[in-house]
């Protein structure tokens, strides 16, 4: 395998381990597999969350209470029909049908109570799971647009979106349906069991020898299928990367005629996964037979010395046969709190991994700052900046650059030597480390961060358009922009012509991806959508590098409308669209190299020189 393949291969299984990584806690039998590193401490901050809510969760418990009492009493009152009835028989008395009818009335009244109770519950949970995930959401909302953009180059887009999506989703489920579950089992478990206590402590003795064997049975089932679920759901994970990859590049899958090979890796997936995934249900499907079998035979022994106690006159039928029922509700209580705890494990994960978000570093506050440039000119000035996205590599060193007002900066170099670290520092989305960024004389550490964003229009190589109106798109340049705005706006852009020849024109809605019109159209609207905004300072980062030599030529036309009048800073490769700046800086290694204008840098024959050489060279 050549050296190219082999790093190709490494991506792909670094992407398909993400994916994996991923594809865990999305809920269901996966969920279970992701530990919490604080149980205890995650459960009380979550708890905390409830605080606003206790009088609705106090109602719940109550009505959790109230419909397990209901439930638990039916069947001694089931049994006093049964022996009524035995009764009837065996001394050749009349049937008393009126205590028959009335018993199954209040039966009737007690399944009705019950029910109404327990509808109450599920309301009220549903209503304080959905203001939590509400709140949360909130929470990881508001937080997002506090963080620095080193915390966003840090994670993956999904990891992100994982935590405000899926990872709430988990805790509203779990709320909403596992809490509820947990609070009836307990309260049914423990009803059930005074109930079998109150009719015959010999009995209940009985039944109490099968719970250990539940309980064994139980958990080491549960850790053998443990094992498969988590194969399972790497192997899913890996299937997932695999189709992800596989579709996301079909165009280069065709062009290199790897067809075959996809199809044998998501074979061989596939049938791993498969094999998994059969022997993760069938061990966890095991779990319930062999309970009913510990349990009958828990049952066999129950109805054979309740018999003989009936018989002796100890106890009478009716309660033997509530007891056999009580006896088989008996273990279903431990089952279901047994599955609510592996799923409230993984709930406690994904609040941490909500939590984690919440508990990044903000950006620091900085209400308390009143100063405002009020006229702006553009002047902008760097002074002995230091920068390094690790403290223990610097990038950027001493440098020194000064632009006047309206004067077009290009910055030229290869790929890393820090070209978009300038405009990361101006823009202040990173903090510099020593040294000074001054604009018109003031620096921009005494102003705030939105007052030195508000001076800057971008138009970047990767252009974002959001689905709406292609107007909706322009206007997002200015807050309550009117149409003769935005209309003029695209004119200047050279983008009006094009808009009027869409079926809709400025109503014409682009998809997520605005993949209904081409990337110098889209270029277009974003040039459009900077001179909307009347920016102070321009920025221009490979504007026209994904377009084609006409389309180039026109979007052009509009940066030079835009950046008239305006300091800009122009980000290039194709060192032919910068001939005519003003200055010129070669950048390398983070250094400022060679400065000045296109005719100077050509003369002394050196970095530039090259570079731009090269670009022309037969």
């Amino acid at each position: 395998m050549s050296e190219e393949n082999k790093d190709l291969e490494k991506k792909r299984k670094a992407k398909r381990v993400n994916n994996q990584q991923g594809g865990r806690g999305q809920g269901g039998r996966f969920a279970t597999l992701e530990k919490p590193k604080d149980f205890s401490g995650s459960v009380r901050r979550l708890a905390g969350y409830l605080k606003p809510y206790r009088v609705r969760m106090a109602i719940v418990i109550f009505m959790a209470i109230g419909a397990t009492i209901f439930t638990v009493i039916s069947p001694i009152i089931i049994g006093q029909i049964t022996t009524s009835l035995y009764n009837s028989i065996t001394t050749n008395t009349p049937i008393d049908f009126n205590f028959i009818k009335n018993t199954i009335f209040l039966l009737i009244g007690i399944y009705l109570v019950a029910a109404s109770f327990s509808y109450l519950q599920q309301f009220l949970m549903a209503s304080v799971s959905q203001r939590l995930g509400y709140d949360l959401r909130k929470q990881a909302n508001d937080k997002i647009h506090k963080l620095p953009l080193k915390y966003f180059d840090s994670k993956t887009v999904g990891e992100i979106l994982s935590r405000v999506t899926n990872d709430i989703d988990t805790i509203i489920s779990t709320m909403q349906q596992s809490v509820t579950q947990l609070i009836t089992s307990a309260l049914t478990f423990i009803g059930i069991f005074v109930m079998m206590l109150i009719i015959s402590p010999t009995l209940t003795l009985i039944t109490l020898v099968t719970i250990p064997l539940s309980i064994l049975i139980t958990r080491n089932i549960a850790k053998r299928s443990q094992v498969y679920f988590s194969k399972q759901a790497n192997a899913l994970g890996e299937l997932n990367g695999h189709v992800e990859e596989t579709y996301t590049g079909h165009v280069t899958v065709k062009a290199y005629s790897r067809e075959n090979q996809f199809i044998e890796e998501f074979n061989e997936i596939n049938d791993r996964l498969y094999s998994h995934a059969w022997k993760a249900q069938f061990v966890s499907g095991i779990i319930m037979p062999l309970m009913s079998l510990v349990n009958n035979i828990g049952y066999v022994f129950v109805a054979v010395v309740g018999g003989i106690f009936v018989l002796r006159g100890n106890i009478t039928i009716g309660s033997v046969q509530a007891f056999m029922q009580y006896t088989r509700q008996f273990t279903q209580p431990i089952v279901q709190t047994a599955e609510i705890i592996n799923i409230l494990q993984s709930t406690v994960a994904s609040a941490e991994r909500v939590f984690e978000l919440l508990d990044e570093d903000e950006e620091y506050d900085e209400s308390n700052k009143v100063l405002k440039l009020e006229r702006p000119r553009g002047e902008v000035e760097f002074k002995n900046v230091t920068f390094g996205y690790t403290k223990e590599k610097p990038l950027i060193k001493d440098m020194n650059l000064y632009a006047s007002p309206g004067e077009t900066v290009a910055i030229v170099g290869p790929t890393g030597a820090g070209k978009t670290t300038i405009v990361n520092l101006l823009m202040r989305f990173y903090e510099i480390d020593d040294g000074e960024i001054l604009i018109d004389g003031v620096n921009t550490k005494d102003l705030k961060r939105e007052d030195v964003r508000k001076l800057f229009g971008m138009v970047l190589q990767d252009t974002w358009l959001f689905n709406g109106t292609i107007k909706e798109n322009i206007a997002y340049g200015k807050e309550n922009a009117t149409d003769e705005e935005i209309m003029k706006a695209a004119k200047l852009a050279q983008a009006d012509h094009f808009i009027r020849t869409l079926p809709k024109g400025y109503d014409t809605v682009l998809n997520e991806e605005a993949s209904n019109i081409s990337q110098g159209q889209k270029q277009l609207l974003t040039i459009a959508r900077a001179i909307l905004a009347n920016p102070t300072i321009l920025i221009l980062d490979e504007a026209t590098s994904s377009v084609d030599t006409r389309t180039e030529i026109l979007i052009q036309k509009g940066m030079d409308v835009l950046m008239k009048g305006r300091t800009s800073f122009v980000i290039a490769h194709r060192l032919s669209t910068i001939k005519n700046a003003d200055m010129i800086l070669v950048m390398n290694n983070g250094q400022i190299i060679e400065q000045g204008t296109h005719e100077e840098l050509m003369k002394l024959n050196g970095f530039y020189a090259d570079l731009y050489n090269s670009q022309f060279a037969a």
